[in-house]
């Protein structure tokens, strides 16, 4: 069959020669009626997109071949079958077959203890290079400003919020929430406490929310002292630097090095502390944040991460993303990050069947277990998973939050009945209530001053 200039779809093409430049929409247009499916974009506009030599990217026997070659040099992916989304790539975020090849490649790298501990070495180090959080540390006050507001009894705990001065006039925000008990001696190891520093995701209300406040004080009815913080940017963070800065280069940096100056404030300034039973845990962003103060600070005894750390899926958001922790020695994962921080300390993770933690029961876990049976520990790394509970920190996650540091920390199981604990307003939870310290930094142009004098 002869085709004549007049059918053929280049003729109005420029001369051989030209880049025969098309607008994407147009061409994905052309592909829906060609290969017969519905092609939407998400994130981006495709009249804005201009494909060079558009048409000679289309291979008429393949759908997939076309859309990779049409799609990738563009910075583009694809998925789906009748109906296929495109949208930008994503850096933070695979699939879960992605997810079961790299997990596969890295179990194969060390076949027993030895081999993992040298991996381990370099994945920490890889981890806290690409933090580069040491100009931070120097940053940090070396006598900083401390605003706590009173002592407010409730039933089985108390709570009392605090404003901790970090970098010069940089405050993080939070409530202390305690067994109420007499006062221990700190001459009786014995009678001290576990801390468990729980950094907010990124929900809703951020560390005043109901289900935060719940696990908070639940923790503290049980016998542990509980600290929170604002997540950077949000809460009373939000009224200093503005919401805004949350999403800047340095978020993941601030949030990790907020998370470190609290907890070495805490252990610095209460007689109660038992180091030896240090925990953190926290859901989804709050998770990401848990398991990097574990990274930075070697006194984690335990850890809890919540409907996150997954193989395929890094977080997104700059707090938790911003920051090439996952290219550690030479490609990583969270998983892989979690263990090397943690093996064979106890571990748990909860997932559920509604987010990309559905993956965990068949995939991360049993590589999990398998570094942790390295150490004969198996039993030490648990997964809870809830196939029909979907992306939060509701009741049956906290449950086995609960659970696990009874067991794990030594806490009162019988005083987890968080209908004993009581929902504070925000208000009641902040330290400052708008009225900023002389000399506080007021803006994200100030803050990115301070941080460009670091040492």
């Amino acid at each position: 069959m002869v085709c004549s200039l007049a059918a053929c779809p280049l003729a109005a093409q420029p001369a051989l020669g030209e880049r025969f430049e098309r607008p994407l929409s147009a061409v994905l247009a052309d592909v829906g009626t060609r290969f017969g499916v519905q092609v939407v974009c998400k994130r981006f506009s495709a009249d804005t997109v201009r494909v060079p030599y558009a048409d000679f990217r289309v291979r008429p026997y393949s759908l997939s071949e076309t859309m990779d070659n049409l799609l990738h040099p563009l910075g583009l992916v694809w998925s789906g079958g009748k109906r296929i989304t495109v949208q930008p790539y994503e850096y933070y975020r695979r699939t879960v077959a992605d997810g079961e090849k790299l997990l596969a490649w890295l179990a194969a790298q060390y076949a027993d203890r030895a081999a993992w501990e040298e991996r381990r070495r370099q994945v920490l180090a890889g981890v806290r290079g690409a933090l580069a959080l040491d100009p931070f540390l120097r940053g940090l006050v070396a006598q900083p400003r401390v605003i706590q507001g009173p002592e407010e009894p409730h039933d089985g705990y108390t709570t009392r919020n605090y404003a901790l001065e970090t970098l010069p006039g940089v405050y993080v925000c939070g409530t202390v929430y305690a067994p109420r008990t007499a006062p221990l001696s700190g001459r009786n190891p014995a009678a001290r406490r576990p801390l468990i520093v729980a950094p907010s995701g990124h929900w809703p209300g951020g560390r005043y929310r109901e289900d935060h406040q719940r696990l908070m004080a639940t923790l503290a009815r049980m016998g542990a002292v509980a600290v929170d913080m604002d997540i950077f940017g949000w809460g009373e963070s939000e009224q200093q630097v503005g919401r805004e800065a949350h999403t800047a280069p340095y978020a993941m940096q601030m949030q990790v090095l907020w998370s470190k100056a609290v907890t070495d404030w805490i252990v610095a300034a209460r007689c109660d502390i038992d180091t030896a039973r240090m925990a953190a845990t926290g859901g989804s962003g709050g998770a990401t944040h848990a398991l990097l103060l574990a990274a930075v600070d070697g006194r984690f005894a335990a850890l809890a991460p919540v409907v996150h750390l997954v193989s395929h899926f890094d977080g997104g958001c700059p707090c938790e993303s911003g920051r090439p922790v996952t290219l550690a020695a030479g490609g990583s994962c969270m998983p892989e990050i979690l263990a090397a921080v943690c093996a064979p300390k106890p571990v748990l993770t909860v997932s559920d069947g509604g987010d990309w933690t559905a993956s965990y029961p068949a995939l991360e876990y049993p590589y999990l277990r398998c570094i942790w049976g390295f150490y004969g520990a198996q039993e030490a790394v648990r997964n809870v998973h809830l196939p029909d509970e979907r992306h939060d920190f509701g009741p049956n996650k906290r449950r086995a939050v609960y659970d696990f540091f009874a067991r794990t920390l030594g806490l009162d199981a019988l005083q987890a009945d968080e209908s004993a604990t009581e929902v504070l307003p925000e208000e009641a939870l902040q330290a400052l209530r708008g009225d900023w310290p002389e000399g506080s930094v007021r803006s994200r142009e100030e803050l990115e001053q301070l941080l460009e004098k670091l040492p």
